[in-house]
């Protein structure tokens, strides 16, 4: 089971804090992108967005942290699942929150070809499930709504995780927090800092490619 659980929602530097947890000993760390490389585990997730029993220990076999989605939305239970485990809550400005999401992975969603191969649906469909009509309702191209879910979420985490628990985090901050918190030593390397958007980006426009090229090619 993992050492440390990701509260924070995707697009909070979470690809940053996966690499700074990874460099402190925290690794294998579990982030969104997972679910690309890894499809035979979405399924696995489809249940658990489902509402069906889940073995927690089993679905991160071999990784000792979790951030971004989807563990983000099951913070709650994994939190419970290991009483040990630290929580870390990755936060940023929330309007850069917004807009950040809203250029890329809502942009992608939105631009999903109607017609998915067979190996690209269920991921799809999950990240549906799991985010857009799941934590935002179906509502995430409202603004205020979709900020609203933002700071409730923060501020549920801040109220169910007891203090000496929980990190709440900006990966602006650097190294200082974050170590303090999981007792580790400062690094004398520069706290990473990767472009989610470059990152995410790269991926997601390849992938939405192929899903085009093959939904085309089906028709």
């Amino acid at each position: 089971m993992v050492d440390i659980v990701g509260a924070g929602f995707g697009r909070t530097g979470t690809l940053s804090l996966k690499a700074a947890l990874e460099q402190l000993g925290f690794g294998p760390c579990h982030h969104g992108f997972e679910l690309m490389k890894r499809r035979d585990t979405v399924f696995d997730w489809l249940d658990a967005v489902e509402g069906k029993p889940v073995d927690w220990d089993s679905m991160y076999a071999g990784y000792k942290s979790t951030v971004d989605w989807p563990g983000a939305r099951f913070w709650r239970e994994l939190a419970a699942h290991d009483p040990a485990s630290k929580v870390v809550l990755s936060v940023r400005d929330p309007e850069k929150w917004y807009e950040s999401v809203h250029k890329t992975l809502y942009q992608a969603i939105l631009n999903v070809p109607e017609r998915l191969p067979a190996e690209v649906e269920p991921l799809i469909r999950l990240l549906n499930l799991l985010i857009w009509n799941g934590v935002f309702d179906g509502r995430f191209g409202d603004k205020d709504h979709a900020l609203r879910v933002y700071e409730d979420h923060i501020a549920e985490v801040k109220r169910e995780i007891p203090a000496d628990r929980l990190l709440v985090f900006d990966v602006a901050e650097g190294w200082e927090p974050l170590c303090a918190f999981l007792g580790v030593p400062v690094p004398a390397e520069p706290f990473p800092r990767l472009n989610e958007r470059d990152a995410y980006g790269a991926q997601q426009q390849a992938r939405v490619a192929a899903a085009a090229a093959a939904a085309s090619a089906a028709a």
